[in-house]
């Protein structure tokens, strides 16, 4: 799972829209789509990072927490 799988999967849990989430990280709907999407795997700086992070009411660590990662996780 990529980072933008995780970040969609907080966002869901959440009960957040991509237009709510991105509402509250300060960036656009199509960026945060772009993020998500596992086969562009759109670049971003760690500002916009720790927004997501911050709109989602998390700990930048739990995104990049490596559990995570496993091929178990959907």
């Amino acid at each position: 799972m990529d980072i933008g799988n995780v970040i969609k999967k907080y966002r869901r849990e959440k009960d957040l829209t991509q237009e709510q989430l991105a509402e509250k990280a300060q960036i656009s709907r199509s960026f945060l789509s772009n993020i998500e999407a596992p086969s562009l795997a759109q670049p971003f700086s760690l500002d916009i990072f720790y927004n997501i992070a911050d709109a989602l009411e998390i700990s930048p660590s739990v995104l990049i927490d490596t559990s995570h990662y496993s091929d178990n996780l959907d």
